[in-house]
């Protein structure tokens, strides 16, 4: 039966029920089920699903987000227990993320960290309107693997440059990696800076972070 409980998890992500998703991952707590295991063969696999039908134009932005808020939920219910067993999800990296200086826009931000949390990354979000050395003291800090900038204005997509320029300055390039995103930024405006990659979306940004990390 247990094949049902994660075939429900799944489903519950697929729909963006977020009240389903919490009812399931505290089932799965009371049968005694390995946290890991829900998350890993249940919610992640209609985290999986959302993502490729995103990809392929049948899902869109808002199921996107819901799917984000459901995993969110199932996750915090099941964390405690993972802690208290001492069992870690296996990490692909250390992301740090924020929306740029003089930028307030999150919800496109939000979704990304959500995303890459999901996907298996340990991910610091720094919020809105971080300014340049934050992102750098705080990749410093944690060790990170990955800086992502967002931008949604031209005015403030200048500083993403900044960003790429002050961690070199630091001397954490090129281990530190940068993803940059964001309406108006483009590949060409990533090459140009010396940035490692752009991505227009949630779902392109895990699949490139996999990427910089050699998770793919």
């Amino acid at each position: 039966m247990t094949d049902d409980l994660f075939q429900a998890m799944a489903q519950s992500i697929i729909d963006g029920e977020v009240e389903d998703a919490e009812r399931l991952a505290r089932e799965a707590l009371e049968r005694g089920i390995d946290p890991l295991d829900a998350i890993n063969k249940g919610f992640v696999v209609g985290v999986n699903y959302v993502g490729d039908q995103y990809a392929a134009g049948e899902m869109f932005l808002p199921d996107l987000v819901l799917a984000g808020e459901a995993m969110k939920a199932a996750v915090a219910v099941l964390e405690p227990e993972i802690a208290r067993r001492g069992t870690e999800r296996e990490m692909l990296g250390t992301v740090v993320i924020g929306t740029i200086e003089g930028d307030i826009h999150e919800i496109g931000k939000t979704l990304v960290a959500t995303m890459l949390s999901t996907a298996g990354f340990k991910v610091y979000d720094l919020g809105v309107d971080v300014p340049v050395t934050a992102f750098v003291e705080k990749a410093r800090e944690v060790n990170a693997d990955i800086v992502g900038v967002s931008a949604l204005l031209t005015t403030t997509m200048v500083k993403q440059r900044d960003v790429v320029e002050a961690l070199e300055d630091a001397g954490l390039r090129p281990k530190v990696k940068v993803m940059v995103g964001g309406a108006p930024v483009t590949q060409g405006w990533a090459d140009e800076i010396g940035a490692d990659g752009y991505s227009e979306d949630a779902i392109g940004a895990v699949a490139l972070a996999k990427r910089l990390v050699g998770a793919e």
